[in-house]
């Protein structure tokens, strides 16, 4: 059975902290106008492998190294994280296996194929990568590093918002895009290490593929239906009794729900709007905000983005679907 994963420790909060400053420069939070509102977005499009995920990589993979200097780590992906543990183990010296579903975005999986990583891939879906990634770690003595339920990660994703409140001291309400909960939880624990308990987190996932949405209002893990979606990095299931499952529950935030219609539509207004390459995982927290599903109208109101990899395919195909607004 494996172990309980606990809530980050003030230590590897410190230690994640040292680590991503170490290796990433910050990156910047601009103004946009989101159909007529100033809204703040924190550019996380801007890491070196196109997503915020190089935080939590860059914590847990340091972290398995001082465990085991000679050791290496296996993980599973839909493809940001993968990229970060691929980024993370390059600079740091580290084996890393990564496993992506054999559906994953294609963007992703030729820049992981850059990496001198071992990369495989397996199954149709995340869960099954990951189930996969878990057997490959205990057959070959490696450490599995979850891309959410790993106090490690969720420690370093944290410094996002550590980030955020120094750039922006007066934000009021931040959305964030939520897969298994990695982000949304680190954004939580930053925001009441800082005492900020007044900016207000609402977390978004894709209609059609809402697990922690469903958990959290009484359904397990297994009992969620998912269906096809281009926010692929917030899709399928996460764990049963995950930490980021009760970050998120006693934190009492508002999880809403976007219709993939208004993902794909979001993609598009944002770079025809403001210039801003987002992946559909990114494009969900701006459709929340552009379609008021997340209220609070006249608060300084922000969202990540989370992400910028999306294959050529997808993006002419979405601009290509034009610029109406969706009914």
């Amino acid at each position: 059975m494996a172990p309980t994963v606990l809530p980050p420790t003030n230590e590897q909060l410190e230690h994640a902290r040292a680590t991503v400053a170490r290796y990433v420069e910050p990156t910047p939070t601009v103004v946009v106008s989101v159909r007529g509102r100033p809204v703040y977005v924190k550019l996380e499009t801007f890491q070196v492998t196109g997503s915020f995920k190089i935080r939590g990589a860059l914590a847990a993979v340091d972290a398995a190294r001082s465990a085991d200097p000679g050791g290496a780590v296996v993980t599973a992906s839909a493809g940001n994280h993968g990229l970060g543990i691929a980024h993370a183990s390059s600079l740091l010296g580290v084996r890393a296996t990564v496993v992506v579903p054999e559906n994953a975005s294609a963007a992703k999986v030729r820049k992981l194929a850059s990496y001198d990583i071992e990369l495989l891939q397996h199954g149709s879906s995340f869960d099954e990568a990951q189930g996969f990634a878990k057997s490959y770690a205990q057959d070959h003595s490696m450490r599995f590093i979850s891309a959410f339920n790993d106090s490690d990660v969720i420690s370093g994703q944290s410094t996002m918002f550590d980030e955020m409140l120094r750039q922006v001291p007066d934000i009021e309400h931040l959305v964030v895009s939520v897969g298994g909960g990695g982000l949304i939880s680190g954004t939580l624990i930053s925001r009441d290490a800082h005492g900020r308990s007044d900016v207000r987190v609402t977390g978004v996932q894709p209609e059609v593929s809402a697990a922690l949405y469903h958990v959290l209002r009484g359904a397990s893990m297994s009992d969620v239906v998912h269906g096809p979606t281009i926010a692929d990095g917030l899709a399928g299931g996460g764990d049963e009794g995950a930490v980021t499952n009760e970050i998120v529950a006693k934190s009492g935030v508002d999880l809403v729900l976007v219709p993939e219609v208004e993902i794909r539509h979001a993609v598009r207004e944002v770079l025809e709007s403001n210039g801003l390459l987002l992946e559909g995982s990114a494009a969900a927290a701006h459709a929340a905000i552009a379609n008021q599903r997340v209220g609070d109208e006249g608060s300084r109101i922000g969202f990540v983005a989370s992400g910028r990899n999306i294959s050529h395919e997808l993006l002419v195909e979405l601009v290509g679907e034009g610029t109406a607004d969706p009914s």
